[in-house]
């Protein structure tokens, strides 16, 4: 069975925000989804000209002054019931590709010092991050607490930006733990 793609439920899915083009989607991901999902330029339009002829989605031309005319897509009722179909399916497995964790698989074939210097890079990130999601968090909770953002559609981005805040503190703890394992290794001479 072929493997199921799933950027057209994404690309679905923010129609189902708004009707858009091509180059708001890659904007508007940029801005909402980029930490756990995006689409490059080179998915977005093929799938758009897919969804449109398969029904999902509808296209209007939009002039605009000064600017090349663009495409403004639209999603239509049957594209709503198969993005809402999809909704509903059980999530499944998909393995991350982690560098880090390549990195350090085959890290004896290093001296000991690098791999310390690779970790304490991702670390780095990873307070990056968890800034970043706090940030976030912070102006979701602020925006539905003055009520430009109601509850129901702030919630759920509020819970997505909390997986990212835990999924960045347990990296930082496995970061801790990891420098000190490897630290060890470098004392007793094990480079």
């Amino acid at each position: 069975m072929a493997k199921e793609n799933k950027s057209r439920y994404a690309i679905l899915g923010m129609l189902a925000l708004e009707p858009s083009s091509g180059y708001g989607i890659k904007k508007f991901m940029e801005q909402s989804t980029s930490n756990f999902w995006r689409e490059s330029y080179g998915q977005i339009y093929p799938l758009l000209k897919e969804l449109t002829r398969e029904g999902l989605a509808t296209s209007h031309t939009e002039r605009q002054e000064g600017k090349p005319e663009r495409n403004i897509y639209t999603l239509t009722e049957q594209g709503k019931t198969e993005l809402v179909s999809w909704l509903g399916e059980a999530v499944e497995e998909t393995p991350e590709r982690i560098e880090i964790l390549l990195k350090l698989f085959f890290g004896h074939l290093l001296p000991v010092e690098t791999n310390i210097v690779h970790v304490q890079r991702f670390q780095e990130i990873q307070q990056r991050l968890l800034q970043k999601y706090q940030d976030i968090e912070a102006d979701l909770k602020n925006c539905m607490q003055e009520g430009n953002l109601d509850e129901a559609r702030g919630m759920y981005p509020l819970i997505t930006v909390r997986y990212g805040i835990h999924h960045c503190q347990a990296m930082l703890a496995w970061c801790k733990e990891t420098l000190d394992s490897l630290q060890k290794l470098k004392e007793k001479g094990k480079v």
